[in-house]
């Protein structure tokens, strides 16, 4: 299971000792994300940003790591100097590339100052330390300089449409390598990232990830492409979310685009659970063709093994047959 690095959750939880009231902003906040609302009409001030932090952060550095892990398997020979995480927040997925990719150099990105803030304190003394802080709206900025790795994570959310589409266009011009897009799992997220995935397409944008292909999707209503990771819940997260489990599973959409010569697709997407008997394993898959449904029987033993050990959104290989 995935959880914060050792050195962000102790900054996180020194920052909020002594004070008050962050359990009733952390449910505000909670209520408002489930709602769909803009960040911007929830974090005023320290106290909200940390309140986020704590609530929030964990479940989007699960899934943001996710996606790169996935990124690191595609492209194993993409090493990126450096980082633009655009709509940063308190900069969470800023300290996932930072786990993954030794060395970049991270500009953060967010229109909110208490987020930027909060940003920097944690940053102070770990990897992101000297991290450019950069006060800019999602879907009205333009930089100078473009980036080998441009992130933007549960933020395209917060968006209309139209300005959706032109910030994903944004974001694209500024990237000179991948361009990485997490949103939450939902069916309405996933339609408005196709979207994203339509017109970056046409602008000669190649799909690394999720997708096995650059064709239009084949999944119909009221399916979606979505996928789950597991993280821990510490003491702390658990008293903000007021849940009683050890851990938490954060859905989320994603869409990974690359620059022409960067990694290469995955053969298949394994779309949901399998099921499994002891004859055989029905996997749901998105390929190359298009949906399939592929039985794999037990007496094909090789194949029969490397089934039985894919799960809902791993990509497969050429060893099924």
């Amino acid at each position: 299971m995935t959880e914060l690095p050792a050195d962000l959750g102790a900054a996180v939880r020194r920052l909020a000792e002594g004070r008050q009231g962050l359990s009733d902003s952390s449910q505000r906040i909670s209520e408002h994300y489930r709602q769909r609302g803009a960040s911007r009409q929830v974090i005023g001030g320290a106290d909200d940003a940390i309140a986020y932090a704590l609530s929030r952060m964990p479940a989007t550095y699960a899934a943001v790591s996710a996606v790169l892990d996935e990124v690191q398997v595609r492209a194993p020979n993409f090493a990126p100097r450096t980082l633009l995480d655009a709509g940063a927040g308190p900069g969470t997925a800023a300290w996932a590339v930072a786990e993954a990719f030794e060395g970049i150099a991270s500009t953060l990105m967010d229109h909110n100052r208490s987020f930027l803030e909060l940003a920097g304190h944690l940053a102070e003394g770990t990897a992101l330390a000297g991290a450019e802080l950069l006060k800019a709206d999602l879907g009205q900025f333009e930089l100078a300089k473009r980036y080998d790795l441009v992130t933007c994570a549960y933020a395209l959310t917060e968006l209309s449409d139209a300005e959706m589409l032109v910030s994903a266009e944004r974001l694209w011009r500024h990237s000179d390598g991948l361009l990485a897009i997490i949103e939450p799992g939902r069916p309405r997220d996933y339609q408005r990232l196709m979207a994203v995935r339509r017109r970056l397409i046409e602008l000669e944008g190649r799909v690394l990830a999720p997708c096995p292909h650059q064709q239009e999707c084949p999944l119909t209503e009221p399916d979606w492409c979505h996928f789950s990771v597991r993280l821990n819940r510490s003491r702390e997260h658990m008293r903000m979310k007021g849940g009683t489990l050890g851990y938490e599973d954060e859905k989320y959409s994603y869409l990974v685009v690359a620059r022409p010569g960067i990694g290469a697709s995955a053969p298949g997407r394994v779309l949901r659970r399998p099921e499994e008997n002891k004859f055989s394993v029905t996997l749901a898959l998105c390929g190359a063709d298009g949906l399939e449904t592929r039985v794999v029987p037990s007496r094909n033993k090789p194949a029969f093994k490397a089934a039985k050990r894919l799960d809902w959104g791993d990509a497969t290989g050429s060893n099924l047959r």
